[in-house]
């Protein structure tokens, strides 16, 4: 049997049900590796990705966002264009409660930047926190 193909980079985000619709709950996404060019001088710029989000009916397939990631590798992206066009491709895809992403670039010339972007589905509110107070042993304060 001849092995599997490698995989490509694709901007095809895929999507299966969301197993808990009736639950508001967190998926995390990080992305340590993110890289694509600065579309002025070529050279490469790096970035981590955090993306925190609530579904609504559909979540995000782990394999088709890698490589949806990796298709930005070899092109020129200013760091608040690709930030909010990530958001806005995953919205379209999946119609997400709740998403925010927070890129955090690495240096260039001596300057980070952080870029975050979010999206709230109309009328979604979120419930209110739950503040539950950490044990000594948890703080590292028990001796």
């Amino acid at each position: 049997m001849p092995p599997n193909p490698p995989s490509q980079p694709s901007k095809d985000i895929h999507v299966f049900p969301n197993p808990a619709p009736e639950r508001d709950y967190v998926i995390q996404f990080q992305v340590p590796e993110f890289t694509c060019h600065c579309p002025l001088t070529g050279q490469p710029d790096f970035a981590h990705f955090t993306i925190d989000m609530i579904a609504d009916q559909y979540c995000v397939e782990l394999k088709s966002l890698k490589m949806y990631f990796w298709s930005y590798r070899n092109e020129g992206a200013f760091h608040e264009k690709v930030t909010n066009t990530i958001l806005d491709d995953i919205v379209k895809v999946t119609h997400p409660r709740y998403i925010r992403i927070t890129a955090k670039w690495y240096v260039r010339g001596g300057i980070y930047t952080n870029v975050v972007a979010e999206h709230r589905k109309k009328g979604w509110m979120p419930l209110p926190a739950v503040d539950i107070p950490s044990h000594s042993f948890e703080s590292g304060l028990l001796r």
